[in-house]
């Protein structure tokens, strides 16, 4: 009986440690979001020893169907966490109130902190009656097994299992790393020496720098640091804001769904070299056969746009192969998104489509709207070898924005901590690009512009252009000429811009030949001295034809979507 008995009992505890250790992980697993549609899905591994069996016929629902235990303390664990995310940025206004009643003595605080124990230890049962309501749900568990089997091996057969879920990203096995890829070789060639980080300002030593003026500058220091990392970079970037991304979440969630479902898109988490890990979308459209899918266009987003519902959505249409990541902080990356961080993560993206999706810097085209500009412009810096850049609705400057949304008397505080901690400095940047670059105008755009959305004459994008042009073209761009081109950039209409090309007799075919013979004669390397022995009337028709090669206008708003037909490769003689 002993014997004939024994192995009974082993199965048995066998059987009940692998049920704890299920419960155990559906209780510290990922919250589960959506099944993509898929009919015939491979049943996970169930445990060690068996094998993976089909299910035929078997048709999922393409939303996650918790069960009532589930659902009901999801909802109670969502908004526990809403609420705390409230109390975090009220807490300063709270500390004071409290002071100022007297409650910040131990006689007070002590209930609140018995108070406080209370409510964790109930709110770790919500935990663990979440985990019983998962171990209960068959699409819980197979995605489960899913995920722990290819957290273990993380090979493409699993990851592409995996890959029909959609999961709270931090769970996410990584894709890949900054430093997986050597690219010493590919980055020496850039502008920064093979460095992927931003410079910081050089201080300039001697009387400036003493003791006694370091001292007088602290007080403004602090300042400026605590303004930066408080609301100062959650003005500047509010989709990194959690309450936002918890408002936007059914939208996001759609938009993923439409990525998957509609064009097989593959989603990676990558490793940035500041440990932030970054959530990258990827379309694949080279099977096509055709020339647009097989060029690469890496998308960089506004400050409160997502891959899943932004500027993705216009090389897709157009028919490009697409590469979509979100900012630091933004919905499944980490990190927050500063200048540093914002410049690691593409760095790590630019890395992913060389390394790993087989794309060469020639058949890579950068396309940024807004304040994604920053990063696709230090891209272009980086890798000056990328096949062209697109930029929309972008700025060159962030102090002038800044100052205009701030109250005057902070001119000096907000100009400080923008050029030590939020410096987007897009026109330097792309000003050491080589390549083509065309320039998106929106002439109703109401973010950008420093006085009213109908004075197109203030919208930043120009002085984008300007400073552009007077890099590559400093003869052309001289007082005469910058005075034309901002005649010009006034009009916000075509029958204005029309007009002005008409006063002052520009022929394109002139124009192109002049281009032309120069090209033909020199290295064709930045800047150009042409138009060094012509007259004023042809430097100022140059400067008009460069203009108009370089910037293009779209009658929308800043937010407008751009159109699939405004999207094409930007000009090269």
């Amino acid at each position: 009986m002993a014997a004939a008995g024994g192995p009974v009992g082993d199965g048995l505890i066998r059987r009940c440690i692998r049920g704890m250790a299920l419960l155990y992980l559906c209780v510290k697993g990922p919250r589960l979001y959506r099944v993509y549609r898929q009919s015939g899905r491979t049943a996970a591994i169930r445990g060690r020893g068996q094998e993976e069996q089909e299910e035929p016929g078997v048709s999922w629902e393409s939303f996650y169907q918790p069960r009532a235990l589930e659902k009901h303390t999801d909802s109670i664990i969502a908004w526990v966490s809403v609420l705390w995310t409230i109390s975090y940025y009220s807490s300063p206004l709270a500390i004071c109130y409290m002071y100022r009643k007297g409650y910040l003595n131990v006689s007070r605080l002590f209930p609140l902190g018995q108070y406080g124990l209370t409510f964790l230890f109930l709110l770790a049962g919500v935990v663990c009656l979440r985990g019983l309501g998962r171990w209960s749900n068959p699409q819980y568990i197979q995605f489960i097994y899913i995920l722990e089997r290819t957290k273990i091996e993380n090979n493409s057969e699993n990851k592409k299992m995996l890959s029909s879920y959609h999961f709270d990203f931090r769970s996410w096995p990584v894709d890949f790393q900054w430093n997986e890829n050597s690219s010493k070789e590919l980055k020496s060639t850039g502008p920064l020496g093979g460095v992927p980080l931003l410079k910081p300002d050089l201080q300039s030593r001697g009387a400036a720098n003493s003791v006694l003026q370091r001292i007088q500058k602290f007080p403004c220091q602090i300042t400026s640091y605590a303004v930066a990392h408080s609301f100062g970079r959650r003005m500047l970037y509010p989709g990194s804001v959690y309450l936002l991304q918890k408002a936007l979440m059914p939208m996001l969630l759609q938009g993923q769904a439409r990525l998957v479902e509609e064009y097989n898109a593959k989603r990676a988490k990558l490793l940035a070299c500041d440990g932030n890990e970054i959530d990258t979308i990827f379309v694949d459209r080279r099977h096509l056969g055709d020339n647009k899918g097989s060029k690469l266009v890496i998308c960089c987003e506004g400050n409160a746009g997502f891959y899943e519902i932004g500027c993705v959505s216009t090389p897709l249409e157009a028919g490009y192969s697409v590469l979509g990541w979100n900012h630091p902080g933004f919905a499944g990356s980490t990190g927050v998104p500063f200048p540093q961080n914002e410049a690691n993560a593409m760095d790590v993206v630019i890395q992913y489509a060389l390394y790993n999706l087989g794309f060469e810097l020639q058949d890579i085209i950068v396309y940024a709207w807004s304040i994604g500009g920053f990063t696709a412009t230090w891209a272009a810096m980086s890798y000056p070898d990328i096949s062209a850049l697109v930029l929309d609705a972008s700025f060159d400057d962030l102090v002038p924005l800044a100052l205009k949304v701030m109250p005057e008397s902070w001119r000096g505080l907000v100009t400080r901590t923008v050029r030590k901690y939020l410096n987007l400095n897009n026109a330097d940047q792309l000003c050491r690009y080589p390549g083509p670059v065309l320039l998106i105008r929106r002439t109703k755009d109401e973010i950008i512009t420093t006085t009213v959305p109908e004075d197109v004459s203030s919208n930043r994008g120009n002085d984008l252009l300007m400073t552009l042009l007077q890099q590559r073209y400093p003869k052309v761009m001289d007082e005469e000429g910058r005075k034309v081109v901002r005649e010009w950039l006034a009009c916000s209409t075509p029958e204005q811009e029309a007009s002005v090309l008409s006063r002052y007799g520009v022929e394109d075919d002139w124009c192109l030949s002049v281009l032309q013979s120069y090209q033909s004669e020199h290295t064709g390397l930045f800047p150009w001295s042409v138009g060094e022995d012509m007259s004023s009337e042809g430097r100022k028709q140059l400067a008009l034809y460069l203009a108009q090669r370089y910037l293009k206008n779209f009658e929308a708003t800043h937010c407008s979507p751009l159109p699939a037909s405004y999207f094409h490769m930007p000009w090269k003689l």
